[in-house]
């Protein structure tokens, strides 16, 4: 059997998989739908008040390349299609019971150059259209009212890459709600080994205060198989003072561990619960299993001591 690089990158990279694409705090949803588009550079499209009644009505993703006229002068990376600038536009109601939340929009993937607006404030830009990107968007809620999202997107420098890529928003966008105090962007790191008959999962956590107060936090970590059973857990004590960010690292420990293999790919679900005053503010799940891998120059690779 041929282990390609590929193969051997998919392998290695079991740590940590987070369940919700890349969210790994609050509540996430998904806001795809009824998106306004407009193929063209209007500057005062990224205010609340601008009218854009006649846009075209898009679903997220979007690609406006692929729709756009073929020609010869064109560059063969852009499958001969142009760029050109649009722009993106989505009303939505922030609740007032959020108000005592951190709101934030995050992007899969914008192609490229973006610059992102809500009411009129410009959250940030963004040059590289491959990287997810996250935006706090709390400082300029109008909360029960309609808040106007904005997104300007220049790929006019279409000729930029060696493969198509499209123009546009063209992975999913989301609305997280939070804690003040909760887990950070990609802030839990799970990386498992083995010793001997024993699967030992590390884990290192990131939390993230967004009061002025000191809190005192219980973390709860869980490792639960495939049916459902906790198969090992514990407990620690935190304090993070305000405005700050603190890491703790622990491990749980697991007897004869079902292995990951290429016949039985078995993954465990990591499930990460922040605690504070008995009441559970924030939680996550990180996938995750359990395999060991050696490299020898005259043998090979081994993946559970399998060459």
């Amino acid at each position: 059997m041929k282990i390609t690089t590929l193969f051997l990158t998919a392998i290695l990279s079991i740590t940590s998989i987070s369940i919700m694409g890349q969210v790994s705090f609050g509540q996430s949803e998904k806001i795809n739908s009824s998106w306004k588009f407009y193929l063209s550079d209007i500057p005062e499209a990224k205010a609340k008040a601008y009218d854009d009644s006649k846009w075209k009505s898009v679903e997220i993703p979007h690609d406006w390349s692929v729709k756009e006229q073929l020609s010869p002068t064109l560059a063969s990376a852009t499958g001969y299609l142009p760029g050109g600038i649009g722009w993106y536009r989505k009303t939505i109601n922030i609740p007032k019971e959020k108000q005592d939340e951190k709101t934030y929009i995050y992007f899969e993937g914008v192609y490229n150059y973006s610059e992102v607006f809500i009411n009129g404030h410009l959250l940030g830009k963004r040059p590289n259209g491959y990287i997810s990107f996250m935006y706090d968007i709390t400082p300029y809620i109008e909360y029960g009212k309609d808040n106007t999202i904005a997104v300007r997107v220049d790929h006019s420098q279409s000729a930029d890459s060696r493969w198509y890529t499209g123009s546009g928003i063209y992975r999913d966008v989301w609305l997280i709600y939070a804690n003040p105090i909760h887990i950070a962007q990609w802030g839990v790191y799970a990386y498992p080994e083995m010793d001997k008959s024993t699967g030992i999962l590390n884990i290192e956590l990131e939390l993230e205060n967004n009061t002025t107060d000191k809190s005192n936090l219980t973390i709860v970590n869980e490792l639960v198989s495939s049916d459902n059973k906790v198969i090992a857990k514990n407990t620690q004590r935190l304090s993070v003072a305000g405005n700050q960010n603190e890491k703790i690292t622990t491990n749980l420990k697991v007897k004869n561990p079902a292995l990951w293999n290429l016949s039985n790919p078995n993954l465990y679900s990591l499930k990460t619960f922040v605690i504070k005053d008995g009441k559970e503010i924030d939680a996550t799940i990180t996938k995750t299993g359990f395999r060991s891998f050696t490299f020898d120059p005259n043998k090979g690779f081994a993946l559970n001591g399998k060459w």
